[in-house]
């Protein structure tokens, strides 16, 4: 048995959730490896990684390189004299850095690869109403999640669960299935199987603006399922007109109702307690929403200083 000398490569939450669990097995990690710090916000106020944040708090060794080629780098990183790597949400890696340590480097995706390779595997899953997901531990290759896999474990995707809380649940499973990878490279256990190609596979793509605004013409479904894969971010919009008024709107919860409703595609109504935006199967009933200016709120919340008019419409 060789005793494993670990590198942890991560960024967001997602990643700190793997991290500890390591930490808190007693592995010997010798350095992490984040992203630079960069402005965020409208104040454009420097933002740490949560992952650097975790690595401080431990005062384990850190490195931000901007260029993962850079010579200096990888000097330094040779000189930790890993002989595992571990990548959880971190950017594509070249070769020169997952070659280097001895006994590979493998990465934690919150799939079931084949299936939802790329940026937003959770998101994804549940936008494509998905009943099941997972994670896949692989060795990285020269391509985006297309490695030889080790293991994966899969889980069931609740009816009504959000992105966020498949998030949480998966970071939980991710940190098993890291666990158990480990003690297999740890002890020459390990075996691996090929990805088997397949046109027909989903991708995770990268979530921008316009995958991430409702289209009104498709089925209630289809537009609830958008709003729980993309909540609480980066957050399902659309716009909502109201006269000469027109506000660029996020939606986080709502429920679908299917009937057969009289009114327009997209017409916005309200009861006392409820914003109802009619689909053409059914009725949205939006939950929390939040308009430009104003916190994230319950749509009762909102409905207590705000009315729409009988001519309001979701764009």
């Amino acid at each position: 048995m060789e005793k494993l000398r670990i590198v942890f490569m991560g960024t967001p939450d997602f990643a700190v959730g793997i991290l500890d669990t390591i930490y808190n097995s007693n592995y010997e990690i010798v350095g992490v490896i984040t992203a630079p710090d960069k402005p965020a916000g409208r104040g454009q106020k420097v933002s740490i990684s949560a992952v650097k944040e975790y690595a401080l708090a431990k005062k384990l060794h850190l490195l931000q390189p901007t260029n993962l080629k850079d010579t200096d780098f990888l000097s330094e990183l040779e000189q930790l004299q890993a002989n595992l790597q571990v990548v959880v949400a971190f950017r594509m890696l070249p070769e020169v850095v997952w070659k280097m340590p001895k006994l590979g480097t493998f990465n934690l995706h919150a799939s079931l690869l084949p299936e939802y390779r790329g940026a937003a595997p959770i998101n994804w899953a549940i936008i494509n109403g998905e009943t099941q997901s997972g994670v896949t531990t692989f060795f990285i290759d020269d391509k985006i999640d297309t490695g030889a896999m080790i293991l994966s474990k899969n889980i069931a995707i609740e009816a009504e669960e959000t992105a966020g809380e498949l998030h949480d649940r998966l970071m939980l499973l991710g940190s098993e299935a890291v666990l158990e990878t480990l003690a297999l490279i740890e002890t020459n256990k390990a075996t691996t199987t090929i990805q088997v190609e397949n046109p027909n596979v989903k991708t995770a793509y990268k979530l921008n603006k316009d995958n991430c605004k409702i289209d009104w013409t498709q089925d209630g479904n289809t537009i609830n399922n958008l709003i729980r894969g993309l909540s609480p971010y980066p957050a399902a919009w659309t716009y909502i007109k109201d006269g000469d008024q027109e506000w660029n709107v996020k939606l986080y919860a709502a429920t679908f109702e299917a009937n057969s409703e009289s009114k327009p595609i997209g017409a916005v109504y309200t009861t006392k307690k409820e914003i109802v935006i009619a689909t053409k199967d059914g009725v949205l009933k939006v939950t929390q929403l939040q308009f430009p200016g104003k916190k994230k709120m319950l749509a009762h919340e909102l409905l207590n200083g705000h009315t729409f008019s009988e001519n309001a419409m979701a764009l």
